[in-house]
Parts: C-alpha cells; sequence; structure tokens
C-alpha cells in the first residue's frame, strides 16, 4: 500500500517525461488508468513503442479510445470526472481542441489537478515549436556546461525528459494535491521541461555568480576539470569514477595510491589540474578495474567502477538494497525513493494498449449496453 493509494490518475499516453512521471505515481500507489489511441498496440517495436519491454508504462490499466470520435471523447470525460489528476504531454491547445482542455474538465471535476508536460511551456515564443530533451537543455545552460572543450554533447535524456519534466511534474501533481486538502480546489500544473532543466542548474548558477565557475567546459570542479572529480581508464580499458572532493578524502586517495609526489598535494591549484591529471591516469592505468576495485572501492577515496547497465544489477551494493527488480523476465530499476511505513512497489508489467478497456469502463459505471454501443461506434479498442 504506497502513499498514493487510493489517488487515480488519467494519463493520456504519450513519449518520455509524460509516462514517465505516470510511472513515479504507479510505483507509489496511485492507480494510474492510461487512455491510448486506437491501434497503438499493433505500431512495430521501436524505441518510442517497446511493447512489454517499455519499463516507463509498468504499473499501469490501459484503455483504447479513439478521440476522433465524439463518442470517444465523452468517455475520456466519464473517466476524467472521477480522476485525481490528469496527465498530458500534448502541444499547447491540443487538449483544448479535442474538447478535453482544463477548463473543460475542470468544470466538470472542480477537485481535479491538470498536470501538462511540454518541453517550452504553455506559454513562450516557443509554446508550439517542435524540440526534444537536447533542444529544451539547450536553452536552460545546462547543456553547454556538459561536454567536452570543443563541444557540447548529450547527457542522455535525463536532464530534460526525466529529471526536468517527469520528475518535476510528478512533484508538482503531488503539491498540488497536498494543497487541494486545504483548499478542495484543482489546479493546471505547466510543467516545461526547459524550466524544470533550468532549476536543476540551481547551484551552479549561484556557484557561477560568485565567480567560482568558468564558462569553458572541462575546466571546472564539476565538468571534469578537476583530476579528483572525473573518470580514468584502467588497464583493462574499464572506467573509475575518482570524486574525493574533500582534502580529507583525497588525501586517503593519494596514500591508498602511494602516489607521494608533492605536486599532487596542491590539490585546488587549477593551474596544474591538467598535470596532476596525466600522473593520476599514468597510475590508473596499470591496473584493471576490479584490481583498483579492491583496494579503493569503499573506501573514503570516494572511487566506484563505472559499470555497464549489464553490470550495474550484479553490483553487490545493488543486490544488497534490491536497486533492481525483474516483471515478467525484465530487470528494471525499482521503485525510489524508499518510504519507510507506506513501501513502494511495481504495480505490474507495461499493459497492452487498450487490454483494460471493457474492466476499467465497466469500475466507472458504464452499463453493459454503453459499452457495446462504444464498440459498435469504434470509439473504443
Amino acid at each position: 500500500m504506497g502513499p498514493l493509494t487510493g489517488i487515480t490518475v488519467i494519463e493520456f499516453a504519450g513519449i518520455g517525461p509524460g509516462p514517465f512521471a505516470g510511472m513515479m505515481l504507479a510505483d507509489m500507489g496511485a492507480q494510474v488508468i492510461r487512455i491510448e489511441r486506437k491501434a497503438a498496440g499493433r505500431r512495430p517495436l521501436s524505441l518510442l513503442n517497446l511493447g512489454p519491454f517499455d519499463v516507463c508504462s509498468r504499473g499501469r490499466r490501459s484503455v483504447g479510445l479513439d478521440l476522433k470520435k465524439p463518442a470517444g471523447i465523452a468517455a475520456a470525460l466519464r473517466l476524467i470526472d472521477r480522476a485525481d489528476a490528469l496527465i498530458e504531454g500534448f502541444r499547447p491547445g491540443v487538449m483544448e481542441r479535442l474538447g478535453l482542455g482544463p477548463d473543460a474538465c475542470l468544470a466538470r471535476n472542480p477537485r481535479l489537478v491538470y498536470g501538462r508536460m511540454t518541453g517550452w511551456g504553455q506559454s513562450g515564443p516557443l509554446a508550439h515549436a517542435a524540440g526534444h530533451d537536447l533542444t529544451y537543455i539547450a536553452l536552460s545552460g545546462a547543456l553547454h556546461a556538459i561536454g567536452t572543450p570543443e563541444q557540447p554533447l548529450p547527457p542522455l535524456n535525463l536532464v530534460g525528459d526525466f529529471g526536468g519534466g517527469a520528475m518535476m511534474l510528478a512533484y508538482g501533481i503531488v503539491c498540488a494535491l497536498l494543497e487541494r486538502e486545504r483548499s478542495g480546489q484543482g489546479q493546471v500544473i505547466d510543467a516545461a521541461m526547459s524550466d524544470g532543466a533550468t532549476l536543476l542548474m540551481a547551484m551552479l548558477y549561484g556557484v557561477k555568480a560568485v565567480g567560482l565557475w568558468s564558462s569553458q567546459r572541462q575546466a571546472n570542479l564539476l565538468d571534469g576539470g578537476a583530476h579528483f572529480y572525473s573518470t580514468y581508464a584502467c588497464a583493462d580499458g574499464k572506467f573509475l569514477a575518482v570524486a574525493p572532493i574533500e582534502p580529507q578524502f583525497y588525501r586517503e586517495l593519494l596514500q591508498l595510491l602511494a602516489a607521494d609526489d608533492p605536486a599532487l598535494q596542491s590539490q585546488l591549484d587549477i593551474t596544474e589540474w591538467p598535470a596532476l591529471r596525466a600522473q593520476l591516469a599514468a597510475i590508473f592505468v596499470t591496473r584493471t578495474r576490479d584490481e583498483w576495485c579492491a583496494l579503493l572501492e569503499g573506501t573514503d577515496a570516494c572511487v566506484a567502477p563505472v559499470l555497464s547497465m549489464e553490470e550495474a544489477p550484479q553490483h553487490p551494493h545493488n543486490q544488497a538494497r534490491e536497486t533492481f527488480v525483474t516483471v515478467d523476465d525484465v530487470m528494471q530499476p525499482a521503485p525510489a525513493p524508499r518510504l519507510s511505513r507506506t513501501p513502494a512497489a511495481v504495480q505490474g508489467p507495461p499493459p497492452q494498449p487498450g487490454q483494460d478497456t471493457v474492466a476499467v469502463l465497466a469500475d466507472w459505471g458504464f452499463s453493459q449496453e454503453e459499452i457495446a454501443g462504444l464498440r459498435n461506434e469504434g470509439a473504443i479498442e
């Protein structure tokens, strides 16, 4: 029984951050009903349609509706009438044109928390422009700060889609649900990945304001510029993450490495960082990654192996904490964070699109005649 047990969320199927936010809420116990467009399940497997491997879609029930038909819209509104929250990730104006915008839904269900997930937000000159994670984080300052001195590099889609987008949306929904307990009223959440990615940069903007951050990549403490906060190749071609920022941790690293060159004591002398990096690189390349881990991992030297996605589930720490779980033979990250009294749990595997249509409609009070009528009209699947 997760902390969101008893909360019902209607999620309009999308890609990227919307499904991830729905997954987070479902993991915490919310009942998430995904409204899929008809025939979505017949698409071939691709990066955007992973079928049973779509981890971000776990824990849902799925309803197939044709939102181009008035009967499909009417059915969606009846589902929304009894929902606590809604998630949609279309461009601004799409839901309004369908008759499913915030004004229409809140007029029927004033307690509804209406979550809108976009790249650029509901307003501003770029609001209606297409984009993806990379373009959204480009405006935040985050992309400029990540990469080699020669060019910025994509940090996967973690900063925009999932950190700046999905997590901000899920956080906003829970905040609005808490506020509703006082006011009795729902509200609209405008979650923009460009806004969220900018917020993730809060600390670094403060560091820059005080003069401790350069716009040159790999010239700063946390961007790979410091020799004591970086990755190093080992004899077997694998890598170590090395991060002893505090002086006492740095001293422990040097002691364990038996690195006694006095030059290495100049930890915070930025002008020496390139030369000191070369010294550490020459040391780390003399042994395999696992040999170094046997010496350094678990000490205050702040060293860890850089694990592949194949290796990560097998690491003893991850196994001890059950950081990964297997659902229907698919290895995947376990829910987080951990709550002591009402822990989160994976509610089930990803549904096939539309697999729960009849059951959900019946739960919502649709009669068998109404369901048959929707089927005859082609409004459900």
